[in-house]
């Protein structure tokens, strides 16, 4: 037979134990699965948040990605960040992730007027660069824009050209796309991929 101290402290161990075993399954279970009812609430913030985003968006410019600026860009990403940020946190509320994407947009809005004035486009938008100057390849402008002489000739064979002879101006734009004026004056233009 068992001495009752024995049996006692036995008895206490076996509790113990189940005790910390159901901690582990416990945290276990928290690190997968969270709070249920939290699950919820970023379900409905998020659901909230990517209506709020789709109506900023209709009010604003209908550009597709191909004329994206820079900025645009910078735009478009950080808009992703607010709404996937305040969607999960628990610390952002729906407001608090809505002011920011609406002052967002309305900075975006703002600085897309103000590249009507010549001094702050020049600081926002890349300024134009002449690739092919009357069947010459400009290679110092080439490497600026960070384009290969096999790019180029890539984009001329894309416009229906063999070589740079017949092409008066090759001029690369600000948002990516290059433009090409042929001796005749006929003008075409090539998104870069």
């Amino acid at each position: 037979m068992i001495p009752a101290k024995r049996l006692a402290a036995e008895l206490r161990a076996d509790a113990t134990s189940g005790t910390e075993k159901q901690a582990r399954v416990d945290r276990i279970f928290h690190a997968l699965i969270g709070d249920p009812t939290g699950a919820v609430d970023v379900a409905i913030k998020t659901s909230a948040l990517f209506l709020t985003a789709a109506i900023l968006f209709r009010f604003m410019e209908r550009r597709t990605l191909a004329e994206f600026a820079p900025f645009d860009w910078i735009a478009a990403v950080a808009a992703g960040a607010i709404v996937g940020r305040a969607a999960t946190a628990t610390d952002t509320s729906w407001l608090d992730g809505t002011a920011a994407l609406i002052f967002l947009l309305v900075t975006h809005t703002v600085l897309t007027r103000l590249r009507f004035i010549p001094a702050i486009r020049r600081f926002i938008d890349p300024p134009l660069k002449v690739l092919i100057r009357n069947g010459t390849v400009d290679r110092r402008n080439l490497r600026r824009c960070g384009l290969t002489v096999a790019d180029l000739e890539a984009v001329l064979r894309q416009h229906g050209h063999e070589g740079s002879d017949r092409i008066h101006l090759a001029v690369f734009e600000a948002k990516g796309a290059i433009s090409i004026l042929l001796t005749d004056g006929r003008v075409t233009r090539r998104r870069l991929n």
